[in-house]
């Protein structure tokens, strides 16, 4: 989901214009950065926490020449989520799981009485035949015999 996403779906749920919507979630964001700029960390209560930590300087490797590289110490901003988030994403975890259960079970296939009929070939109508007047049916607004293809 994208920022802009996230306002259209807020402006409609309160009633306020996108551009208004738009102010507030930046001006939210914006804050959010601020005071990890500042304070280091920034909890929200029921959805986690931001922290800025130092990763100490290390040694690595290029991956594709194989060579050494020094990689210097930096900032990084982690998060940790809250207990409801949590509670949320394990849910769906859950969820997740419970439905590849349920698509591996094998799955029964209707009684034949239950299965729809089908015409056989013999007693279909082809088109341009003078057997009868050909049905029409209606597909995007428009008439087409029956028998014909069309793909839209």
């Amino acid at each position: 989901m994208t920022k802009k996403e996230i306002v259209k779906v807020i402006s409609e749920e309160i009633g306020l214009t996108q551009l208004k919507t738009k102010e507030i979630v930046q001006k939210t964001f914006d804050a959010i950065v601020d005071t990890l700029v500042t304070d280091k960390r920034i909890e929200l209560r029921n959805f986690g926490v931001f922290e800025v930590k130092k990763r100490a300087a290390r040694k690595a490797r290029n991956p594709r020449t194989g060579d050494r590289v020094d990689v210097e110490e930096k900032y990084v901003v982690t998060f940790k989520p809250g207990k409801e988030m949590e509670k949320r994403v394990r849910n769906l975890e859950e969820e997740a799981a419970r439905l590849k259960a349920a698509a591996s079970q094998p799955q029964v296939s209707a009684p034949a009485a239950l299965q729809p009929q089908q015409t056989p070939p013999a007693a279909q109508q082809t088109p341009g035949s003078t057997q009868g007047t050909p049905q029409v049916g209606t597909y995007n607004n428009g008439s087409y015999p029956s028998g014909t293809q069309h793909t839209p």
